[in-house]
């Protein structure tokens, strides 16, 4: 059940606790090869609604009125509270084989030895704090696994086939929410795009307040030029702090972009309008001027 909060959600004092950005989850893989993935049972139960606060939560069906005494869905600062408390949980394991997003937990090890070490020091966390799994949801001893949208294994990460399947299939936005919607689904996976920030301009200048829905050729194209790469997505290599790292760089008027190569293969990339095939992230060049030379700017 979900009820609508909008009206007690704009009176609420916004928790800014801030939620992981998923790339820079994933940079912390790099070597292993085994994995599980647990998801809480109906993770905001977990959570109490403070006692002042439970009347705020009230609802009224035919049947009568409720109040909730766990956290219901709806309230926006539902995934702050509960990021904050698996953050807290399994702070002992953060960074070194455990990832936490809201109530997914994935745990990754570079043998089945270290996995099984792993395995049975998250579950016992767990049980201590009483915080129960979805065991349909659960998955173990994984060589490659689904998590956040993306395929994880030894060689890297990969844009979930499930997601390529629905990109093949999106038909032509009809509306701006329907633009707003198919951007907010390439933007998840700019990190797989090259050259994302300059793509899809045309669709983004579409959805600017006060505009009137507008789809002519420019659109198009760029709606099938994002399609076509999200289908072709390339599989992002996790760097390897052993090996050497070489940076290149390049500038222009519209942006900055570099990415960092390692012995060949791609590992990270904060991309401007430079054409790469890399992780990243893309970067504008505010305040650029425009009369500097192109190694000026990369300085």
């Amino acid at each position: 059940m979900c009820i609508d909060y909008r009206e007690l959600n704009k009176l609420t004092i916004k928790n800014r606790y801030t939620l992981p950005c998923i790339d820079d989850l994933f940079d912390q893989l790099q070597g292993s090869a085994w994995f599980s993935k647990i998801d809480l049972r109906s993770g905001y139960r977990h959570l109490r609604v403070h006692e002042d606060d439970i009347p705020k939560t009230a609802f009224r069906t035919r049947y009568g009125h409720y109040e909730f005494l766990v956290m219901p869905f709806g309230l926006t600062n539902a995934p702050a509270v509960l990021m904050d408390l698996m953050n807290r949980v399994c702070r002992p394991y953060l960074d070194k084989f455990v990832i936490v997003f809201i109530d997914g937990i994935l745990i990754y090890s570079k043998s089945k030895e270290e996995h099984e070490q792993h395995l049975k020091l998250v579950l016992e966390i767990l049980r201590k704090e009483q915080l129960c799994a979805k065991f349909s949801k659960c998955e173990f001893w994984l060589k490659e696994v689904q998590f956040l949208g993306h395929i994880v294994n030894e060689k890297g990460v990969h844009v979930d086939p499930a997601m390529i399947e629905a990109v093949q299939n999106w038909s032509t936005p009809k509306t701006l929410t329907e633009i707003r919607s198919f951007l907010g689904l390439a933007g998840h996976y700019r990190l797989f795009i090259s050259n994302f920030p300059r793509i899809p301009v045309p669709l983004t200048y579409s959805t600017q307040k006060d505009r009137p829905y507008e789809w002519g050729p420019q659109q198009e194209e760029a709606f099938q030029t994002l399609k076509q790469k999200l289908c072709d997505a390339p599989v992002l290599t996790l760097p390897d702090g052993n090996d050497d790292f070489v940076v290149y760089c390049d500038a222009s008027n519209l942006g900055l972009g570099c990415v960092l190569m390692q012995r060949g293969k791609t590992s990270k990339n904060a991309e401007g309008d430079k054409e790469v095939e890399a992780t990243g992230a893309s970067v504008e060049n505010p305040g650029v001027d425009a009369t500097e030379e192109g190694v000026e700017k990369e300085a």
